[in-house]
């Protein structure tokens, strides 16, 4: 069992946001909802919590009321092996979200995601200091990160 679970607290889209998140990763999954029964604070069958894994992280999604929202200061940054990875989280999370800078955007639920290339850090803290800093310069330019971009800074093209 995993000792920290994020909670992401909803107005009232908890249930709808977690089958959303599914959706968007191969290896995720729905482990359970409680919901509201009579007397309860929200519509009786409303989702209260709902419990999901993404990628074997676990992750609650809670129907908590309109009183907080998310920020940037928090968000979940995804690995990215290929180009072909960037691009399906990119495309998939801006899908009713919002592109920011430097390979960072807000989904349809206003949550942060950092979509990174693995070989992003090799690229800005590579052995040569010159291409590092032309790679992230580069980087600074980009919304969704360009891999063969970074790399060619990088070399000096």
């Amino acid at each position: 069992m995993q000792k920290i679970t994020a909670c992401l607290w909803f107005d009232n889209q908890a249930e709808e946001a977690a089958e959303y998140y599914v959706s968007v990763f191969d290896n995720a999954r729905i482990k359970d909802v409680s919901r509201y029964g009579e007397g309860g604070p929200g519509p009786v069958g409303q989702a209260i919590v709902v419990a999901f894994d993404i990628e074997g992280q676990a992750f609650q999604a809670l129907n908590g009321g309109p009183a907080f929202s998310f920020t940037e200061a928090v968000s979940f940054v995804i690995d990215c092996a290929s180009q072909d990875e960037v691009d399906r989280y990119w495309n998939a999370l801006t899908d009713g979200g919002t592109e920011s800078q430097c390979g960072w955007l807000k989904d349809r639920y206003g949550v942060s995601w950092q979509i990174v290339p693995s070989v992003l850090g090799q690229l800005i803290g590579g052995p040569d200091p010159e291409g590092s800093q032309r790679a992230m310069q580069a980087m600074l330019g980009m919304r969704k990160l360009d891999i063969a971009e970074l790399q060619k800074a990088y070399d000096g093209g």
